[in-house]
């Protein structure tokens, strides 16, 4: 089954005009501010590329034809592949897809309770994904509490690859664990070569805003960029905090950020497939808490769309997220407004659209559902109403006449399942029907299907004896059916 393809580019926030003062001005920032740098190998290819660089502040000022061509290296869409057939995704030009993300330190389960993230709600969450229709990729939601910081690189993104077969990316918290996933990796496509040139999975590696990248994450990029594997180099400038609290000075910050994602990469290695990444947030100057749910975040995203698209780059965007603590009213009007924007824009990778609550603090599985509701209704408007002989209906329309009804057409019945979306959550029937059926609320239906998704039954997305042979290599691999058994309704051991 071919994937469907959903293309955005209709909304623009920013003028052409706006578009080129905001080049203009990341231009002068990344020539005269520079970027502080913390790691002497990248300051060194720097300089021997054309970069002036000032040692003492480990600062790199990157001039205006550096910048120019190295983002022209860059390429301006990619392939990232499933493992299965239909579920990979071409990442670049005006195609929309949306995916998880986040690294949430709590859940809420399905009996409502908050509690910390652990290693079992990284595979149900991949296994939901797996089998939500409008979630394109996978991207680690939660941090475990439950295993050694040491093994949660390979732990969590081998959960990921054990129960979904689109596309996994994930941050990195050591070399190590960079190195182990990317051999585990190529085990399962059967060498690196092959993975190299059809990627499953991809990784995440943060610039610090303002305008800085410490050296633990400058190897990190350096590691991936030399693999040539799928890379975002997220930075999340907050308006009135760690970047100006103008949307037009944040968004000027946040491009020179993403751009020196780009330009690093592709001094590293030509060609590899970055993402222009950007999370663009706002804070509430009264409380000072970062807000991840602002309509201001929503037009930034809009807003880098353009960016990415004047650049030719493919985008790495955050939306969808709610800073609301529950699945409610606020997390539905949060997510929908934001998504919608940045689906209209035309994003390419729109990681955080399922799940994410209280600022991404929290990973909600009924929100998981919810919120693929709200992306189906992005998609179905992406896909805007088709203008053809057939779908203008004259031949129906001359056979019922005057006075007559279309339910027994056969006009009807043929597109009466494509033309129309329907949401599982949302509640359609007669209100007397609601109440006999419960009068069950939105979250209470997207917690009933996400029990019933997590006990479906499915073939294994590793074959065992390949998933045998990766076990007797990397000992630090838990194994959640054999090393403890857990409710994966509640978390508990």
């Amino acid at each position: 089954m071919k994937h469907p393809i959903y293309e955005g580019g209709t909304y623009h926030v920013l003028s052409e005009k706006e578009i080129r003062q905001i080049h203009e001005t990341t231009v002068r920032v990344l020539e005269n501010v520079g970027f502080e740098i913390n790691h002497i190998p990248a300051l060194e290819m720097f300089e021997e590329k054309g970069a002036r660089v000032d040692y003492e502040l480990n600062r790199v000022y990157v001039p205006r034809e550096m910048v120019s061509r190295l983002i022209k290296q860059a390429p301006e869409e990619f392939v990232f592949y499933g493992r299965q057939e239909g579920k990979s995704i071409t990442v670049g030009g005006k195609q929309v897809h949306f995916g998880t993300g986040g690294l949430a330190l709590y859940v809420l389960d399905l009996e409502r309770e908050k509690r910390p993230a652990q290693l079992q709600d990284v595979a149900n969450f991949a296994r939901l994904a797996d089998r939500l229709e409008n979630l394109d990729f996978f991207i680690i939601p939660a941090y475990p509490h439950d295993i050694n910081i040491d093994t949660v690189d390979i732990n969590t993104k081998y959960q990921a690859l054990l129960n979904t077969g689109k596309p996994v990316m994930g941050g990195i918290f050591n070399q190590q664990g960079l190195e182990d996933i990317v051999k585990i990796s190529s085990i399962i496509a059967g060498s690196l070569e092959k993975l190299q040139r059809r990627p499953f999975i991809g990784f995440i590696s943060s610039i610090t805003s303002p305008l800085k990248l410490s050296s633990d994450h400058a190897e990190y990029i350096m590691a991936v960029a030399r693999y040539g594997l799928p890379l975002a180099t997220s930075t999340a400038p907050a308006a009135g905090a760690t970047a100006p609290v103008t949307l037009a000075g944040t968004l000027v910050q946040q491009n020179a950020e993403a751009l020196m994602g780009v330009i690093f990469t592709q001094l590293v290695n030509p060609g590899t497939p970055v993402l222009y990444s950007a999370v663009p947030v706002t804070m509430d100057m009264r409380t000072m808490s970062f807000l991840m749910g602002s309509i201001e975040s929503g037009l930034m995203n809009a807003a880098i769309t353009q960016m990415a698209h004047y650049y030719r780059l493919p985008c790495y965007l955050t939306v969808g997220t709610t800073d609301s603590k529950l699945p409610d009213a606020q997390a539905a009007h949060e997510s929908a407004s934001t998504a919608m924007l940045a689906a209209l824009a035309g994003g390419n990778f729109i990681h955080e659209a399922f799940g994410m609550l209280d600022g991404a603090m929290t990973a909600s599985y009924a929100q998981y559902i919810i919120d693929n509701d709200i992306i189906g209704s992005c998609l179905r408007t992406l896909r805007g109403i088709e203008i053809n002989e057939d779908t203008l209906a004259y031949d129906a329309i001359a056979r019922v006449g005057p006075g007559g009804n279309y339910l027994s057409e056969e006009h009807t019945v043929r597109y009466m399942r494509t033309e129309l979306y329907s949401p599982r959550t949302s509640e359609r029937k007669p209100y007397q029907q609601w109440i006999d059926a419960g009068s069950k609320d939105s979250w209470k239906r997207a917690e009933e299907l996400a029990a019933q998704l997590l006990e479906e039954k499915s073939e294994p997305i590793i074959p065992p004896e390949i998933d045998a042979k990766i076990r007797n290599q990397f000992a630090d691999l838990v194994n959640l059916e054999d090393d403890y058994t857990i409710n994966w309704r509640t978390g508990s051991v």
